[in-house]
């Protein structure tokens, strides 16, 4: 779980996150603010997604067909993460 967590696209998503936080607090709510934090909501989005199907694909399953990662499944996917993961299904 740990790798998901730590990717580059998440931890670049909250790390604007922080930035937009630590500056919004020094002026006013305009909508250039409004549109920074939509950004960052579709940012982090975009990155959970990513990793949804990062793990989706490591497991064997497909992912969509608008995901960045298709077509490149077996980059992620191994033999012995899939008999781990069907292992502890079953329990």
């Amino acid at each position: 779980m740990r790798k998901y967590l730590l990717g580059t696209g998440l931890l670049g998503a909250l790390a604007h996150g922080y930035s937009l936080l630590r500056g919004s607090g020094q002026q006013r709510f305009t909508w250039r603010t409004a549109l920074a934090w939509l950004s960052w909501f579709i940012s982090v989005a975009l990155a959970i997604g990513t990793v949804v199907d990062v793990r989706r694909a490591s497991r064997g399953q497909t992912v969509s067909d608008d995901s960045p990662i298709r077509g490149k499944e077996g980059k992620y996917y191994s033999e012995r993460a899939a008999s781990r993961s069907r292992s502890a299904s079953r329990r």
